[in-house]
């Protein structure tokens, strides 16, 4: 519960100011429906049925959390890292989503591996809730256009019978940046949001949250050497700098292997979960 300590800082201004980019301008994806939509229009076609390798580890801890009995919820479930694994071990799952083009990418899906007790809202979670309560609600990732984020968090709250879960890849970063930052002297575009916004954000709604950390690994792929370069140099602000430089702190940490080149990067992922709790709304 909320023991009263009062922070010298609004979280929620901090999670919109992390929204920005690099010159203080909100990207017209995070404001622009019709811009969301275009992203996803494009970004879907180009998915294979493979899904991402690195989020197996996160859904294996997400599983554990579902009954075979539950009736399940999952907000802004994209192209389905999450949604397909846990439509096949509750009873039901219903999926949250503001992008039509994602709400037809998962029916279509569901169709072809025969999940049929699975259902579709096409909604935004901060504006819009179901009717009903579910045993388990949770959004992985999902939260980067949610400027509402306060609200989102007590929909979610309100919305769990048992569970309600949070989940978000973190640091650190590719270790190239940090290293160019470090010896070069570079401004780098680093990560802007983290988990500990929102985990700070709900104990000032008076969640005492749960926090488990997993280790990911994630290897990117490249066919060439000039995407490899421009996939990963492109974080560097500075106009002028030295490529020579960069490109060499950079192959530091790639291998070539059968004409292409992998990246491997390890990370980290934060699982936030809580039993549903009575919201302190006072300040």
């Amino acid at each position: 519960m909320y023991h009263g300590v009062r922070f010298d800082m609004n979280f929620k201004q901090l999670w919109l100011e992390g929204m920005k980019d690099w010159n203080g301008n909100l990207p017209e994806r995070m404001s622009d429906d019709a811009k969301e939509e275009a992203f996803w229009e494009g970004f879907i076609p180009k998915k294979t049925d493979a899904l991402d390798d690195y989020a197996a580890d996160i859904r294996q801890e997400l599983l554990q959390f579902i009954e075979p009995t539950d009736h399940v919820l999952e907000i802004g479930p994209g192209w389905g890292n999450y949604t397909f694994a846990a439509a096949e071990k509750a009873t039901s799952l219903t999926c949250v989503d503001s992008s039509r083009t994602v709400i037809h990418h998962l029916r279509k899906e569901s169709k072809r591996l025969g999940l049929e007790r699975t259902r579709y809202i096409h909604a935004k979670w901060e504006e819009s809730v179901p009717n009903e309560r579910f045993d388990v609600v949770f959004g992985i990732n999902c939260y980067y256009r949610m400027q509402e984020i306060d609200r989102a968090l007590i929909n979610m709250n309100n919305a769990s019978k048992r569970w309600a879960i949070i989940g978000l890849t973190t640091g650190p970063e590719k270790p190239h940046l940090w290293e160019i930052h470090r010896k070069l002297g570079y401004k780098v575009k680093f990560q802007r949001r983290d988990y500990i916004y929102l985990t700070n954000l709900l104990y000032e709604l008076g969640i005492d949250v749960n926090c488990k950390m997993l280790n990911l690994e994630r290897t990117y792929r490249y066919d060439s050497e000039e995407q490899l370069l421009k996939d990963n140099l492109a974080p560097i602000l500075d106009a002028d700098y030295d490529r020579k430089a960069a490109e060499k702190i950079l192959k530091h940490f790639v291998t070539e292997e059968n004409g292409g080149f992998l990246y491997r990067h390890r990370f980290k992922a934060a699982l936030l979960y809580w039993k549903p709790e009575p919201i302190n709304l006072k300040k």
